[in-house]
């Protein structure tokens, strides 16, 4: 019999061999690439007595058609109940409403970290020389930053008034042309963050971890990050980790807390791949880095992604692309970053066996060189395959 996934007391998830988990199955390609996700999915949990009841909540185009709502409040209600959900890429609507409806699920439920794990896959087409050094994980923060929203728009009276205040208070001059916007980071969402990207380290066994921030220049808010994230490692996990302020570089058996510019960040991920881990960083830094490091591995085709609650429970899973509408329908697109997602959840959930066979799945298909039309197009040799076929692949090699 299904049943809800829920939280105990000791802040652990209770997950029964049969949970409930709502699916948002996503605009465009939604409509190709979760049934193939799915069934994946369903056969590799299959193999271990799980069985998942999936549970339709809508969201996007699907739910305005159906609804007039692009976010109806029963799709959120049902993602805090089950705590676990799973979703394909969304429109962002136009004209108003919601920015982004990815960032309105995230906020809403205070998914504060967005878990983006970066790797390469044997065979898989990429520009760069050593794909296989790349092997990190970016812990995103989700709920700060620029994409709180919070900006008042050049030449309306909400500007003229923000430009005045500045200046009567602070005595800063601003354009009167000008846009505003504000970039909070707080404390608390910095080491919340921090916090999250050390206990995966710990239990991963990983052994290093970069603040990632542009604070040489915004002092206040970047630059505090990094700081914060020092005195985490101070204040609560100076038994397992240690900075390379007061190391050294040295850290022995424990885990190397360090930082790096944004900008130099960037280009290090290129040059020396092998020297990053773990990332935690603020909204905007993640976004550029997790979509540089899917380039370096075959794109964001093949991203997966998670946003997660850890105190509440609460994540949502998601691929980490765009809807491509021109191509929904055609069964042609490659599922692997709604499945991958997948199988962050099947981790999440301690699903590990059936989590790695996916993995091992997939490692074998793309190395066979079956793979979808992206893919194939880059490779010699290569046997292109549909979206529904290459799920089919996978599950045979399951």
């Amino acid at each position: 019999m299904a049943e809800k996934i829920t939280m105990q007391s000791d802040g652990t998830l209770s997950v029964p061999d049969e949970p409930i988990i709502p699916f948002i199955e996503g605009d465009g390609i939604g409509i190709d690439i979760w049934p193939a996700a799915r069934s994946v999915l369903d056969a590799a949990a299959a193999k271990y007595g799980k069985k998942i009841e999936w549970k339709e909540v809508l969201a996007g185009e699907k739910a305005f058609n159906e609804t007039g709502d692009w976010l109806p409040e029963d799709t959120i209600m049902d993602f805090r109940e089950y705590l676990i959900g799973i979703k394909g890429p969304l429109t962002t609507p136009i004209g108003g409403g919601f920015r982004s409806l990815n960032v309105a699920i995230r906020q809403i439920l205070d998914l504060y970290v967005c878990l983006r794990p970066v790797r390469w896959f044997q065979g898989v087409p990429s520009p760069v020389k050593a794909p296989h050094l790349v092997d990190m994980v970016i812990f995103r923060e989700n709920t700060e930053d620029i994409y709180s929203g919070l900006e008042v728009e050049a030449g309306t009276p909400e500007a003229a008034k923000m430009i005045e205040i500045l200046h009567d208070a602070f005595g800063w001059e601003i354009r009167d042309d000008a846009g505003i916007g504000i970039k909070p980071i707080s404390k608390f969402g910095s080491q919340r963050l921090q916090r999250a990207a050390i206990e995966y380290a710990v239990r991963r066994d990983r052994k290093r971890i970069h603040w990632v921030h542009k604070g040489n220049i915004m002092k206040f808010t970047e630059g505090a990050f990094q700081k914060w994230g020092y005195e985490l490692v101070r204040e609560e996990y100076s038994d397992v980790a240690v900075g390379w302020n007061d190391c050294g570089g040295d850290a022995g058996d424990k885990i190397l807390v360090q930082d790096a510019i944004a900008d130099i960040a960037l280009q290090q991920v290129l040059t020396r791949p092998a020297e990053f881990e773990i990332i935690a960083t603020m909204n905007l830094n993640g976004d550029f880095l997790s979509d540089a490091l899917a380039a370096q591995v075959g794109g964001i085709g093949i991203a997966p992604g998670a946003n997660i609650n850890y105190a509440t429970g609460h994540g949502v899973f998601e691929a980490t692309h765009g809807t491509a509408p021109k191509y929904a329908g055609q069964d042609k697109v490659n599922p692997s970053s709604l499945l991958l997602s997948g199988v962050l959840m099947f981790e999440h959930l301690g699903w590990q066996g059936a989590a790695d066979d996916i993995v091992g799945a997939v490692e074998s298909t793309i190395g066979e060189k079956i793979v979808t039309y992206d893919f194939a197009r880059q490779m010699d040799g290569a046997t292109e395959v549909k979206c529904s076929e290459f799920a089919s692949a996978l599950i045979d090699r399951l």
